[in-house]
């Protein structure tokens, strides 16, 4: 017979890596706090569990919590934009408009905007719907203190993050305007699927070549994106899959991933781009199962 506790961690394991990926937008880290909860509930006397799920969410937390307070160094001698690990997804994460918004490069952005506490604040109450009492025994506050942080919270990312949820059939649409208008080198086309303002936003992680700044406006996006195409020809090629629950591409250059690429859509056109280059944060595109999240 198998043991309990390796059951229980197993039946919650997909919701536990949400939770710890939200808070830290890496998914390599996101393990390793998943591996540090597994060796905390193991030593842990099931008879005195009440809510298992509420326990093994609150381990999480905790561990998050720490490893966030600690990624912070290495955010900051980060060199160029950071974005967050791009998370291979299944296809009907998709389709849940408001699990595939939670985990939107789009939204994970915005959530590296809040303190440590606010973004587990966040992340359980909205996206988990984790009670008060539940979220204040995780981050060590009062329940009271966490009605009001969350609040804090939830007013800072209404303010930063897209007007309202789209639709997965109205994202691949414009993906595949996208891709249609790259492929074939339209530049009228491509500036009629972009938003005049636009941002573009590349991550090479001083590994490979991206932008240290964000670009903005659709001209400069649209002349960017073809020109630097046309530097390498036809060795691109394009693939559609989903990535953080939103229509994605995966770049190939000879055969070889180059990066991904999300995109932000509002009133059916792109407002955001996010080209993840670093290849450190591309590995588990090529390895990993796509994840069903809950």
């Amino acid at each position: 017979m198998s043991d309990p506790a390796t059951e229980v961690f197993v039946a919650h394991r997909n919701l536990l890596f949400t939770v710890a990926y939200e808070m830290l937008g890496s998914a390599a880290d996101a393990e390793d706090v998943l591996q540090e909860t597994w060796l905390r509930w193991v030593k842990v006397d099931l008879a005195q569990v009440r809510d298992q799920r509420a326990y093994l969410v609150r381990i999480t937390t905790r561990q998050s919590l720490n490893r966030l307070r600690t990624m912070k160094r290495r955010r900051e001698a980060y060199v160029g934009q950071w974005l967050p690990e791009p998370l291979l997804t299944a296809p009907d994460v998709a389709e849940d408009v408001e699990l595939a918004e939670s985990v939107s490069m789009a939204l994970m952005l915005v959530l590296e905007t809040l303190s440590p506490t606010e973004r587990a604040v966040f992340v359980l109450r909205e996206a988990f719907d984790v009670g008060y009492d539940e979220i204040a025994a995780a981050v060590d506050k009062s329940p009271a203190a966490v009605r009001q942080i969350a609040h804090r919270a939830r007013r800072h990312v209404d303010a930063r993050r897209p007007r309202g949820p789209v639709s997965a059939g109205e994202t691949r649409a414009a993906m595949e305007s996208f891709r249609c208008a790259v492929q074939t080198g339209d530049l009228k086309g491509l500036l009629e699927v972009l938003a005049p303002e636009v941002v573009l936003v590349g991550d090479g992680g001083g590994v490979k070549q991206a932008a240290l700044r964000p670009v903005i406006g659709a001209e400069k996006v649209g002349r960017l994106i073809l020109g630097g195409l046309a530097k390498v020809g036809a060795a691109v090629t394009t693939e559609p899959t989903v990535v953080n629950g939103n229509p994605a591409l995966v770049l190939r250059l000879e055969g070889e991933i180059d990066g991904i690429l999300a995109i932000r859509v509002e009133d059916t056109r792109i407002t955001g781009i996010y080209y993840v280059r670093n290849p450190a944060k591309l590995t588990r595109v090529e390895s990993e199962t796509p994840l069903t999240l809950r």
